[in-house]
């Protein structure tokens, strides 16, 4: 039987037996009524006219005739019991005798006993309808009681079984629930299949089952593991946002939302690019993305962020997620992962380290330029003539000298670089007046190992836009140092071009290259390839990338072990 079922027959049932209990009651009630007004209206009514007529006869006044009259009058009208008729009607010849004076004492006696008889009539009919109201009330509480006792038993069974049938299901369908969540995906629960409840618990052992054969299958393995992998990303200390193919936003972990300012809700699950009209620094993290190749290949700068109050430095590295599909050669890709790491810390020592190495190289330059005038007066022979050993040992001091304000200059001008004050005067400028200079530059160095310069450049060829001074000493650099590293009477190679948007300058020497797994390092600051006997801070190239680079252009190497290395200088051309 079904739970309604149940529900509105008990209540039902209920509701009829208040109802009979009601009608039983009202029942006997009027019963009660109505022996009672029976009493008080027949028989009450003809005692109390007897009464007035009994006074009436005692009285002696002129008006006692007609109270007597009277009352008889309303005892005509109220009779009820078996021979009060008959008596009346007697009564009323007797007074009708008196009134004429017939047999004035006889007559009076006669109307006495006739009233006394009338009265005693009165008398036994109410004792005999008390008796009837009292069988009457009797049997009223019997019914009642029977009928009270009924509805109790009825719903004292509903009482103990109605909330049982509902709630003891409920109960154990309650447990069996805390079974799933428990991942006990085995637990059934069993009712009366004709109930509400028999098809809830049919609908949960469905579910149960397809819980369990959902637990069993790999599916929910994979659930379970990108449940651990958002855990772990969201426990991690770097900003991490993941985006797909379409740079729509997977995920994002509680860092990254700190730091970009826009609530979970508002990010997850919406294209980057909408994203970044009204956010700058997710404009900042896709701008890569945005551009052909999606900025494979590129370095970018550190990020500096204000968050939590105060300024934050972070190095931004893009993965590219791709896959080979199944069946497939091809590789494809199917999004990008966005790692943003903290480097404050090491951006602070930066600072402090190169505020240091800028100090130190200022207050070292000026005792050094010192020297190095005070050797160009002892050269001087109208100071005084030296000897051979004496000129020796100036000529060794004076390359140390000179080889120390190379150091403290290079040193100077990386600090410029690493604190951002760089002062560039971009300019057209003609290549071919570059290489004039970076060539006069190095000639006396070139003739002291016999090396010879062969140039490759067009009669016409578009100027490039740069500061020519910068420019120049990075030219000077890359010459300076193929040079340095090629044999005696070596030919380095210098050729200018064209290739659309950007002039190159390449030079090639012969010298003895550089091993592969040092090639991406060359341009690290103070990085010297190892095992090299040549002298040097290892800062001329990085400082060279950071010149040309903050120009706009770039500068590469190409080099096989053992056959020379060829440095290229990609500058933009002017518009």
């Amino acid at each position: 039987m079904k739970i309604k079922t149940k529900l509105t027959l008990g209540v039902g049932l209920l509701f009829i037996l208040i109802i009979l209990l009601s009608l039983v009651g009202a029942r006997y009630i009027n019963a009660l009524k109505n022996d009672t007004e029976n009493i008080l209206v027949a028989n009450y009514n003809t005692l109390e006219y007897c009464r007035n007529m009994l006074l009436a006869l005692e009285d002696s006044s002129a008006n006692a005739a007609k109270k007597f009259e009277i009352n008889l009058q309303n005892q005509e009208k109220n009779n009820t019991e078996i021979g009060e008729k008959e008596v009346t009607t007697e009564l009323r010849n007797r007074f009708n005798d008196y009134k004429i004076g017939k047999s004035e004492n006889h007559v009076l006696t006669t109307i006495r006993t006739q009233i006394f008889q009338l009265m005693n009539m009165n008398m036994q009919a109410i004792q005999r309808k008390s008796e009837v109201a009292k069988a009457t009330a009797d049997k009223a509480v019997l019914w009642i009681a029977i009928t009270g006792t009924l509805c109790f038993l009825i719903a004292f069974t509903l009482l103990v079984n109605l909330p049982s049938n509902i709630a003891n299901p409920i109960q154990e369908l309650t447990e069996s629930i805390e079974q799933i969540a428990s991942e006990n995906y085995a637990e059934r629960v069993h009712f009366e299949s004709h109930s509400e409840f028999g098809q809830l618990a049919k609908s949960f052992n469905i579910m149960a089952e397809k819980l369990e054969e959902y637990n069993n299958s790999s599916l929910a393995k994979l659930m379970m593991e990108k449940k651990r992998i958002e855990t772990l990303i969201n426990n991690m200390h770097d900003p991490v946002i993941g985006l797909d193919e379409n740079l729509k936003v997977i995920f994002a972990n509680e860092e990254a939302m700190k730091i970009v300012g826009v609530p979970k809700a508002e990010i997850v699950g919406r294209y980057s690019q909408d994203l970044s009209v009204k956010n700058d620094l997710v404009r900042t993290l896709i701008q890569d993305l945005m551009s052909p190749g999606n900025g494979v290949g590129t370095k970018t700068k550190p990020i500096k962020i204000y968050s939590d109050n105060k300024e934050g430095y972070f190095d931004k590295e893009t993965i590219h997620i791709s896959i080979t599909p199944t069946g497939e050669q091809t590789k494809k890709l199917i999004g990008h992962v966005i790692i943003l790491r903290n480097i404050t810390e090491y951006k602070e020592l930066d600072f402090a380290k190169t505020n240091f190495i800028a100090t130190v190289s200022h207050e070292f330059k000026t005792p050094i330029s010192s020297i190095k005038m005070s050797l160009q007066l002892l050269e001087n022979e109208k100071v005084g003539k030296l000897n051979d050993e004496q000129k020796n040992l100036l000529y060794s001091i004076n390359d140390d000298v000179t080889r120390l304000l190379k150091i403290t200059g290079e040193l100077l001008d990386m600090t410029q670089v690493e604190s951002g004050n760089i002062h560039l005067t971009i300019l057209p400028t003609d290549s071919r007046d570059i290489l004039d200079f970076a060539l006069k530059a190095t000639k006396t160095q070139a003739e002291q190992k016999y090396i010879k310069f062969s140039i490759d450049c067009p009669q016409s060829i578009s100027k490039v836009q740069a500061d020519q001074e910068k420019t120049t000493w990075v030219l000077t650099n890359l010459l300076s140092n193929g040079i340095r590293y090629s044999y005696d009477n070596a030919t380095i190679n210098i050729k200018i071009s064209e290739a659309d948007t950007f002039v190159n300058i390449s030079v090639k020497d012969t010298g003895q290259g550089i091993a592969p797994q040092h090639k991406d390092k060359i341009f690290d600051r103070y990085y010297r390839v190892p095992g090299t006997k040549k002298e040097g801070t290892g800062l001329g190239l990085a400082i060279s990338k950071e010149f040309i680079e903050a120009q706009g252009g770039q500068i590469m190497v190409e080099s096989e072990f053992g056959a020379g290395s060829t440095f290229t200088l990609m500058l933009q051309k002017a518009t």
